[in-house]
């Protein structure tokens, strides 16, 4: 019995797998709480890396990732090194630019890079975490080494952060009653650079360029360095289809005239070729733990495509969370898991749906007159009863209302409006009829 006192009050291990952007920010989550934390990393230490590997879509923190980052005190060192936008900016073939307002003034969403996994990292050195840049790879904590060795870890939780194509979650795959779905979409990217000019942006910088071709897409977003990194987004036959670097400019001549200039002939007959386009996939998967002894986070948990910039903030409002949840329920394992599946599966399979759906927007929406009309009257609404009407980008973007809700609350909105316009619409043509029959009444008779 005298042993059980220290039993108690002993400090419960975590393993992270995965030391990315979700798995930096998690390890300062539980640290904070006092947990002993030790994150597990097959990459070589980014924070000395002079190159950093992987893919670079850039990405985009609103108010759900902030908050995440607030809560360890991390937000205002990531804020710093980004760039922020204020609204998407439309090109049209003949080269006119339009933008379209995210939201009310003074909204804005951040563009940061992945590269700012040096400052979580960072941040897990101050925690006093320890990182292990080798992966854990089996639900039973066993750790392979560089060399081929294994060794044993002992944790009291396991946390899968480890990806798109995770380690941790093929072993959830084992289990009886554990649903997986991946989904590839037929349209690949392709990441071209827009160099500075004068040492200045080739562009105007706080915007979300868009180049919205109806059945694909380029999108312009700034970098730190001035550069704009350029990405089509396109169906792979189309890629395909072009195999010279004079396809590349009649191409380009066609569909993006304007971008030849400031990208350059010369890089966009070399750089076209120089990686094939990459594929995009959608990962949905439930539950989210085993037992009380492991949990999928981020990406391993929910991976979405890129185009409602919702992916990193999604993960970081795991953490959040999932640490509320711990308060909630006294930091007890067995209780907290199957809450945070109970709660977090709905709205992190909500986010992908709303993901796929913004590409159609992004590509071919934004080009329609009835599109802009709507966005005009959803403001305009939401200005007059910001409580009854909140447009669907809004609630996702500069609010933490569940996804699902947000969703729900899309839907019911949209039906209401529509209703609303064919009441207008059935009002206008009666008075418009009743206006003729009683002219028709009262006209006078020629005698």
């Amino acid at each position: 019995m005298e042993g059980s006192p220290e039993r108690h009050s002993k400090k419960k291990v975590v393993a992270v797998v995965g030391g990315g952007l979700v798995g930096a920010l998690n390890a300062c989550f539980f640290a904070k709480r006092g947990f002993d934390v030790e994150v597990f990393e097959t990459r070589e230490d980014i924070r000395q890396a002079k190159i950093v590997k992987g893919r670079s879509i850039n990405l985009a923190l609103s108010h759900r990732g902030r908050q995440a980052l607030k809560h360890v005190g991390m937000e205002e060192k990531i804020v710093s090194q980004g760039i922020p936008m204020h609204a998407r900016m439309i090109h049209s073939l003949s080269g006119k630019q339009s933008p379209i307002p995210y939201g009310k003034k003074g909204q804005v969403n951040l563009i940061i890079l992945s590269q700012n996994t040096s400052l979580l990292f960072a941040e897990c050195v101050i925690y006093k975490i320890r990182l292990l840049l080798k992966p854990v790879c089996h639900v039973a904590a066993v750790s392979h080494r560089p060399d081929g060795s294994t060794e044993e870890v002992e944790a009291d939780l396991i946390v899968g952060c480890d990806g798109a194509f995770s380690a941790i979650r093929k072993q959830f795959l084992r289990r009886s009653r554990f649903n997986y779905s991946q989904t590839y979409i037929p349209h690949g990217y392709m990441e071209l650079t827009m160099p500075p000019i004068n040492e200045e942006f080739a562009m105007k910088p706080n915007y979300l360029h868009i180049w919205p071709r109806n059945t694909f897409m380029m999108i312009a977003l700034p970098n730190m360095d001035k550069t704009f990194t350029c990405t089509l987004f396109m169906p792979f036959e189309e890629f395909e289809k072009i195999t010279t670097g004079d396809e590349v400019i009649e191409f380009f001549q066609k569909y993006f005239p304007d971008t030849i200039p400031l990208i350059g002939a010369d890089a966009l007959r070399r750089d076209y070729f120089r990686l094939p386009a990459q594929a995009m996939v959608s990962v949905k998967c439930s539950p989210y733990h085993i037992g009380d002894k492991c949990v999928l986070m981020g990406d391993a948990a929910h991976a979405v495509v890129p185009f409602y910039g919702q992916g990193m903030n999604a993960g970081f409002e795991d953490c959040i969370v999932f640490d509320e949840i711990m308060d909630r329920f006294s930091e007890d394992f067995n209780a907290v898991l199957p809450e945070y599946t109970r709660v977090r599966v709905p709205d992190d399979h909500a986010i992908a749906d709303l993901a796929m759906y913004n590409y159609i927007e992004m590509r071919a929406h934004v080009n329609s007159k009835w599109f802009l009309f709507r966005k005009h009257v959803d403001n305009f609404l939401h200005f007059l009863m910001p409580r009854a009407v909140i447009p669907l980008y809004t609630m996702v973007t500069f609010t933490r209302t569940r996804y699902h809700e947000a969703v729900e609350r899309w839907h019911w909105q949209d039906k209401v409006i529509h209703f609303e316009k064919m009441r207008f619409c059935f009002l206008q043509a009666l008075s418009f009829f009743l206006n003729l029959l009683f002219e028709g009444f009262f006209m006078p008779l020629n005698i």
